[in-house]
């Protein structure tokens, strides 16, 4: 069984998640919005910044610790997380494959 937060430390989990969710969210807009580094840097640092963005919201908006959650959710976690990839990768091979072969 695991121990219960007190309302105290639930309000300064879910601050310190809202203020980390911000400013991973403010980085990529300022460099897309304001053209501070080259394009394919630009997209590095952005997906880098969003995998970050989605383990902050697992940790402190789901609560979802590796070291006290069930490995049953973690298991889940992992397979939807491969689910995803494997679903984004087809789609943008898809979409490279049409392009590429579109330019004649």
């Amino acid at each position: 069984m695991a121990l219960e937060k007190s309302p105290g430390d639930l309000r300064k989990s879910y601050l310190t998640g809202v203020i980390l969710a911000f400013i991973l969210t403010a980085i990529p807009f300022a460099i897309a919005a304001f053209g501070l580094m080259p394009r394919s840097s630009a997209l590095v640092v952005i997906a880098i910044l969003a995998v970050i963005q989605v383990f902050v919201h697992l940790y402190f908006f789901l609560h979802m610790d590796p070291r006290t959650a069930p490995k049953e959710n973690i298991l889940a976690l992992g397979f939807a997380a491969v689910l995803i990839f494997i679903m984004i990768g087809g789609s943008l091979w898809i979409m490279f494959d049409l392009y590429n072969r579109m330019m004649i």
